[in-house]
């Protein structure tokens, strides 16, 4: 069973910068092609960046072209996303997923993802 795990989250003042990883505690995260979505309070969840099982392939959202960078260490068995020049409207809760084994690339679409974590807060004061 996949079961993925977010963690470092936390406050940041604008221009600053975080990363995330993304663990998953039962089968290996390399197995899967996997995203980043956030979601702010009172919006729906989107997409912010995927990566495809291989690594080799990767697609960002254009509000964080250029500040955001996702990349996957299997031998970690961990996904990460290193976020910069952070603004204050990158807070949200990060959430990462994972499409089904069938599937080599990722998506932007929510309901193309079978697996999700639980989030992290990611908070971004002016």
């Amino acid at each position: 069973q996949v079961q993925l795990v977010e963690s470092g989250g936390g406050l940041v003042q604008a221009g600053g910068s975080l990363r995330l990883s993304c663990a998953d505690s039962g089968r290996t995260v390399s197995s899967y092609a996997m995203g980043w979505f956030r979601q702010a309070p009172g919006n729906e969840r989107e997409f912010v960046t995927g990566i495809s099982r291989s690594g080799a392939r990767t697609n960002y959202a254009d509000s964080v072209k250029g500040r955001f960078i996702i990349y996957r260490e299997n031998a970690k068995n961990t996904m990460y996303l290193q976020m910069s020049s952070l603004k204050p409207e990158d807070t949200g809760v990060y959430y990462c997923a994972a499409r089904g084994a069938d599937y080599g690339l990722a998506s932007s679409a929510t309901s193309e993802y079978a697996y999700w974590g639980q989030g992290t807060q990611v908070t971004v004061s002016s």
